[in-house]
């Protein structure tokens, strides 16, 4: 009886996954291992268009090639005294790393076919860009405040539950949302619900039709759950604000002002549709993400000229143990209990170990792009936060 249970339950998840056009669609984009860098590759997508004038960082006159042999990290019994390409090897499938100093690159390695002007999808590094967006949107008057609720940029969410009129522009910054979403991409039966939503908000051709029927597990503000529905709400809520299409804003206020030096990419739904993937979309080269950092770094200013407020980069990016390390869509290394260095720094990450990492008080930008999980003896963030603390620099 038990053996006819269990069979009987396989052929339900078999059904609902074969059911499933979304994670159909996944599985045929990306395979079994799921989304990669060059998924973008396989997905609609609508073009960042940069400008004519662009910027590019100099190489260091003396680069830094003491990096290779400098023994530093430490990070549990099974990781000792490693030099940065050893701790860096045991991520395997890293593809560029690149490391910035006083707007110089002092050091840059690249593997397999990446190079410095590759495009790669750096997924959830997007909700950075993402948050970046929404405080240009708040200086430029569109949002009048973070405090709003999401209802008035979106009011036909006023007529689901009444828990949308609580939700705030703040809680999706710092994902205190209460939406019953959870992150996963792990095919189980536990977790193959919050797979088909997943796969949904990845795959699926109509994102406002999945924010329309979304429920809450809790009261906006409760509690800190990492999900990426919150990013994309925001991103929906941007666009409505501004009244200009996503690619449109995020050209003429990133793209084009930092002077990027390649056009980007972000998936969207559908062409019928055309939703941004504000959530993880953003296709870029290695050399324009290390711009953003260098934006953050400047607190808001490029080459003299005012980006986004000074006191939007202080909220995102100020040391704070407070909603597990995280806010406005970046992270500091209390969000990993890493204890707090005496130059600590600020980052934003995605899946595969994709990292943009900033220490204002070395003067340093790290940019790594991987093809693997965040996962396993050697967390990049932290590598990199140890690294910029050391007597080098």
């Amino acid at each position: 009886m038990k053996a006819k249970s269990i069979l009987l339950v396989l052929m339900g998840l078999l059904c609902i996954v074969m059911t499933s056009c979304s994670i159909i669609r996944g599985y045929r984009a990306d395979g079994a291992a799921g989304p990669h860098i060059f998924s973008f590759e396989h997905h609609v997508h609508d073009t960042i268009p940069n400008g004519s004038n662009t910027f590019s960082f100099p190489v260091a006159k003396n680069r830094a090639d003491w990096i290779d042999t400098l023994h530093f990290f430490t990070q549990g019994p099974q990781v000792n005294n490693l030099t940065f390409p050893d701790a860096m090897g045991r991520k395997g499938k890293t593809q560029g790393v690149m490391i910035i100093q006083n707007d110089s690159i002092i050091y840059e390695k690249y593997w397999g076919d990446m190079t410095a002007d590759r495009l790669a999808t750096v997924f959830s590094v997007s909700k950075s860009i993402n948050s970046l967006l929404c405080g240009i949107a708040v200086d430029d008057g569109y949002i009048h405040s973070i405090d709003d609720a999401v209802t008035e940029y979106l009011p036909e969410l006023k007529k689901k539950d009444p828990m949308w009129q609580k939700l705030t522009i703040r809680h999706l910054l710092d994902m205190r949302s209460g939406l019953d979403f959870d992150d996963t991409y792990y095919l189980n039966l536990k977790g193959l619900k919050r797979l088909h939503a997943m796969a949904r908000l990845n795959y699926g051709h109509n994102l406002m039709k999945q924010i329309r029927g979304l429920k809450f597990r809790c009261e906006p503000g409760t509690d800190h759950r990492y999900e990426s529905m919150t990013a994309q709400i925001l991103g929906v809520v941007i666009e409505r604000a501004s009244g200009k299409h996503y690619v449109d804003y995020l050209s003429e206020k990133v793209w084009k002002p930092l002077q990027m030096e390649s056009p980007a990419l972000i998936n969207i739904d559908s062409r019928k549709h055309d939703v941004a993937h504000a959530f993880g979309g953003i296709t870029l080269t290695l050399k324009d993400l290390a711009k953003i950092g260098r934006l953050y770094l400047n607190r808001g200013m490029w080459n003299g000229k005012r980006i986004v407020s000074e006191e939007w980069i202080r909220q995102s990016t100020e040391y704070n143990t407070s909603n597990k390390g995280y806010h406005f869509n970046w992270y500091n290394l209390s969000s990993v209990n890493h204890p707090k260095e005496q130059y600590p720094g600020y980052y934003a990450e995605g899946i595969k170990g994709q990292v943009l990492y900033v220490n204002p008080y070395k003067n340093l930008i790290m940019v790594r792009i991987g093809l693997n999980n965040n996962f396993g003896a050697v967390f990049i963030p932290e590598l990199f936060e140890v690294f910029s603390n050391c007597d080098k620099f």
